[in-house]
């Protein structure tokens, strides 16, 4: 269906153009850097409107092209995470059927690490701008004084 109404808009498009043609035959000069020519002006708007379009079309496939890598490059990220969910499901479902309660864990890319541990305690977590989660992030701290 909707490639009958690009049909239909391309058929009603062609009517106008030709119809644009034939009220503007008269010819109309064409200054270029090394000279000047008539041309009929149906021409000069045709070819003006083509170069737009292949120039725009070659923007939009450069950035379909690049979306397009992002893409493959975020699902296979996305499979790299999805086969660590898997890992850590298995590992708890063997720990449940063992009846032993691991400690908690933090896991950060390839390392593991106790979360007892003293070096992750005494660093305060960092988001990804660099800020400690322990500080005052408001804008203007005057009001707790008023």
């Amino acid at each position: 269906m909707k490639l009958q109404w690009l049909l239909l808009l391309g058929l009603v498009f062609a009517i106008i153009i030709a119809v644009f043609a034939v009220f503007n035959v008269d010819n109309v000069p064409v200054n270029y850097v090394f000279g000047e020519s008539q041309w009929p002006l149906i021409l000069v708007i045709l070819v003006s409107a083509l170069l737009g379009f292949l120039l725009s079309s070659i923007l939009a496939m450069t950035r379909t092209y690049q979306l397009k890598r992002k893409v493959k490059t975020l699902q296979k990220e996305v499979a790299v995470k999805e086969s660590l969910i898997a890992t850590q499901q298995n590992e708890i479902a063997e720990y449940q059927k063992a009846g032993v309660t691991p400690d908690a864990m933090v896991v950060t890319g390839e390392e593991r690490t106790h979360d007892a541990d003293e070096s992750l305690r005494s660093q305060p977590k960092r988001d990804e701008f660099g800020v400690n989660d322990t500080e005052d992030r408001r804008v203007d701290k005057r009001r707790d004084e008023l």
